[in-house]
């Protein structure tokens, strides 16, 4: 070949680097992992939420239709709406339900005021306040059993401590483990003892993404401290309390632990008088084996839990619309 022939023809590529179809195949690939990387990433998540989440419950409505013993599980009779029928036409059921709501009550409310108020101390320069804000949230840390265990020894009738507190002071001993009202005063203080800390550092959180520069104008307008925390600090918390009340409400009405453990009874107290849902539904499929009115009583308690959360939800949007239009 002549030089100018050579010339026209231009420079070679080095064999192996021009264009062909491989390359086109690997930029297709990566398009298509582009794409697909995002799925990839969170499904380790959904195929575990479908395994241990959506099926048992999906499944547990299912159970809940037949009648099903725990000593035959293999064998089921359909029964149709009778588990729940039976359900409600059983005392039992409205003791719990009863009994759940007022623990609710008496464990909820002085927790999150007691939670608010240490937040709001908290939330000020303090001295030792990494070792305070450490050690209020080591009663979240403690184990159920554990707390549970120490505080009924401390609502003891002949030797406990609280009933030696109160003849010191000259009042008689209370029977914590039988009486309706004692018995479930001292099963709310072991909840409120173990979730107050959670819940203060939940709204020290709070406070400190709350603008500085508002309690500063609110200073210079000659507001005291309490006027700050009602117009400054409450309303800006406002998210947060919703929070917190909505994720107390769903535990409340899950109370299981403490209950059982209090005295180690599944019926609650000797006339069931602090028996919950969530003890009553354990006695149902594990203290008399009707698996299937267990699985009645779980979607029971699932429905009351999505409506107390939408009725939360709803109060929280309803004053959100009336502190807006003022």
């Amino acid at each position: 070949m002549s030089l100018t022939a050579t010339a026209k023809a231009g420079p070679r590529s080095p064999a192996g680097t021009g264009p062909g179809p491989d390359d086109g195949r690997g930029a297709a690939l990566r398009r298509t992992w582009r794409k697909a990387s995002p799925y990839a990433y969170i499904a380790p998540f959904f195929t575990l939420f479908l395994a241990f989440g959506l099926f048992p419950l999906l499944y547990t409505a299912f159970v809940s239709l037949y009648r099903v013993e725990l000593q035959t599980s293999g064998e089921m009779e359909w029964r149709g709406i009778a588990n729940y029928t039976a359900l409600f036409t059983d005392e039992y059921f409205w003791t719990s339900l009863r009994n759940t709501f007022t623990i609710g009550v008496l464990s909820t409310v002085p927790q999150l005021a007691m939670a608010l108020g240490l937040a709001h101390l908290l939330n000020y320069k303090l001295r030792g306040r990494t070792f305070i804000r450490t050690a209020i949230l080591l009663p979240y840390a403690t184990s159920v059993a554990a707390a549970t265990l120490v505080f009924a020894q401390l609502f003891g009738k002949d030797f406990g401590l609280i009933n030696y507190v109160i003849g010191l002071v000259g009042f008689d001993p209370v029977d914590w483990q039988t009486g309706t009202v004692a018995s479930q005063i001292a099963v709310s203080t072991i909840v409120i003892w173990r979730w107050t800390g959670y819940n203060a550092l939940i709204y020290l959180a709070g406070m400190q993404s709350i603008p500085h520069e508002l309690y500063e104008a609110a200073e210079m307008d000659g507001a005291s401290r309490w006027r700050q925390f009602l117009h400054v600090t409450l309303p800006g918390l406002r998210p947060t309390i919703v929070f917190t009340v909505i994720i107390s409400t769903i535990g409340a009405t899950q109370l299981f632990g403490e209950p059982l453990l209090f005295e180690g009874s599944i019926s609650g107290g000797i006339s069931h008088q602090y028996q919950t849902l969530g003890l009553y539904m354990y006695e149902q499929g594990w203290g008399f084996f009707h698996l299937g009115r267990a699985a009645a009583i779980a979607w029971v308690m699932f429905v009351l839990i999505v409506v107390l959360v939408g009725v939360n939800a709803l109060i929280a949007r309803r004053r959100a619309r009336k502190e807006a239009g003022r």
